[in-house]
């Protein structure tokens, strides 16, 4: 063989013996590539043929897989076959099933939202109803996943949900028709005051720039002088999509994101296409740590623009970009292709996954590595960390009665009751719990096993283990076991200490009851800090020029 020692001749072995052959120089990053799939195909055929136990291939190669991936970021991911629908579902926010929102509550399926109009809320199921059979087949046992391909199925074909329902002796049949399932990017929009709009992007599937723009016209419809958009808790999506919701607010043609990756093909700057729904309308975007990527490109740009304030809190830092790839057996690869700059030059990813620290672990970008950009009017403005709101208003921080109630499904629960006894209520944003109805709700509690540990019951504890490790604890016992005693919490002082973050949540999940999502929204809106804040905002304009100003 010519040029020994320079050129490498693999011959890699895969599955039932097809043989595939490459040569590269030695030492050339090929070489690498091609001498790692040697080991690696010949290591899965030997643990295949030798190991003890019978192994399952396809979930070995899965494993695998995904232990590879894991070491480079979260979002570069493998998609098998199987699982192909249900990122189809993610990313174009359609399905196939009864357009109903089903978790698993005291280990039993439960409806917790049917949408409106779509086939389960026609049928007239209820959130609250629990699901015990589909066509016959009985769930107890069976995981959510099982449960939910159950659900789900070609649109027209027959479904039979068999049903406990509360204050029914005997379980209920709803018989309905599967049907394709568009999820809403805008669940809702209205009027928040007489001038000011409201309007709720909750993902950037299809059509969301579309959605966008027909809420805000419709709000100005409604007499909407102002608008506030709500990006809090949307995790992205299409980046497109993020072009299309900028392009409601600013002009045709400007630069909204560019991407810039390893290859030149994926290095592209992105820029408006259409006319504005409006320019000129004052608006604030509402952001929170968990707003990530197409929600950081909207939030970034309207800042980098100065064409809104920004309310909230800091915003995730996913500044990267996937591309999805085809593989064979109609399988696919998502992977981190590029990261996206926005119009400032700034790039706002938090964490530098290329380098990791010698135990695997990322940090987030220090403080002191951060470069500073600027806004069109001028305003400082940095990279590396998110999205930094003009206005931060401070996260809520519920008490751990809050945890309790919601983890154990009591409010949940409650409102289920509650809706069985109460024909009517009023409107959404007028519902409020008289002080007799909060009291029911603290009598139903009485019975009910409400656990949760407060944080310094659990400093105690960890108090008392240190002390017994140093060998203290026999002269301190006394007084521990009397701060332990003084400071255990009580149930019913939680209950009346912490009434409005309760009775506020009580209120939105009755809300739901009568007005789904749209009653669930409205209900917050008078306790809502950051919508509060930007109302404020908004209706003292002096403040909201000066603040695009950078004063």
């Amino acid at each position: 063989m010519k040029g020994k020692g320079k050129l490498f001749l693999s011959i890699i072995i895969i599955g039932a013996g097809l043989l595939a052959f490459r040569s590269a120089p030695a030492g050339d990053r090929t070489f690498e590539i091609v001498k790692n799939l040697d080991i690696f195909a010949t290591l899965y055929k030997e643990v295949n043929a030798y190991y003890v136990d019978d192994i399952n291939p396809s979930k070995l190669m899965n494993t695998g897989i995904k232990a590879m991936l894991q070491s480079l970021d979260p979002y570069t991911n493998y998609i098998a076959e199987d699982d192909i629908e249900d990122y189809r579902t993610i990313t174009t926010g359609e399905y196939g099933g009864i357009g109903a929102v089903v978790e698993k509550k005291n280990g039993v399926s439960t409806v917790v939202m049917p949408y409106e109009g779509y086939p389960a809320h026609e049928a007239g199921m209820r959130a609250g109803d629990q699901i015990i059979k589909i066509n016959g087949v009985d769930l107890e046992g069976k995981s959510s996943d099982e449960i939910s391909k159950l659900l789900k199925g070609q649109s027209n074909s027959e479904l039979v949900l068999t049903v406990n329902r509360f204050g029914e002796d005997k379980p209920l049949e709803f018989s309905m028709k599967r049907e394709k399932i568009t999820i809403k990017n805008v669940p809702y929009f209205g009027l928040v005051t007489p001038e000011i709009g409201y309007l709720k992007l909750t993902d950037f599937t299809t059509e969301a720039g579309a959605e966008v723009r027909k809420a805000v016209n419709e709000l100005k419809a409604q007499g909407a002088e102002k608008v506030i958009l709500d990006l809090r808790g949307n995790p992205g999506g299409l980046l497109e999509e993020a072009v299309n919701v900028s392009n409601v607010f600013i002009g045709k043609g400007k630069e909204v994101v560019t991407t810039r990756g390893k290859l030149k093909n994926w290095t592209k700057t992105y820029n408006t296409l259409n006319e504005p729904a409006d320019e000129e309308i004052p608006l604030v975007v509402l952001v929170s740590n968990s707003s990530a990527s197409a929600s950081e490109i909207v939030s970034g740009v309207m800042q980098d623009y100065d064409r809104g304030v920004l309310v909230g809190q800091k915003s995730f830092g996913k500044g990267l970009v996937q591309q999805t790839r085809p593989l064979a057996y109609n399988s696919q690869l998502k992977v981190t292709t590029a990261k996206y700059y926005i119009p400032s030059g700034r790039c706002i990813q938090a964490i530098d996954y290329s380098h990791r620290n010698p135990d695997g672990s990322v940090g987030k970008i220090a403080d002191s590595l951060k470069a500073e950009f600027k806004t069109q009017a001028g305003r400082k403005v940095y990279d590396g960390g998110g999205v930094t709101p003009d206005i931060e208003v401070e996260e809520r921080d519920y008490a751990p009665i809050i945890y309790g109630l919601l983890k154990s499904d009591y409010i949940f629960d409650y409102a289920t009751e509650y809706y069985y006894a109460h024909d009517q209520i009023p409107d959404a944003k007028e519902l409020s719990l008289t002080e007799e109805e909060y009291a029911d709700f603290t009598r139903w509690l009485k019975d009910k096993d409400l656990t949760y540990t407060t944080q310094v019951e659990r400093e105690i504890d960890q108090l008392i283990a240190s002390a017994k490790k140093e060998r203290y604890y026999n002269d301190i016992e006394s007084q521990i076991l009397n701060l332990k005693k003084e400071t255990l919490h009580n149930k019913d002082t939680d209950l009346m200490t912490f009434k409005a973050d309760v009775k506020a949540l009580l209120e939105r999940e009755i809300a739901g009851r009568y007005y789904y999502q749209e009653g669930m929204i409205e209900s917050t809106f008078d306790e809502d800090p950051d919508i509060q804040k930007a109302v404020e905002v908004l209706s003292d304009m002096s403040k909201y020029e000066e603040i695009l100003k950078g004063n």
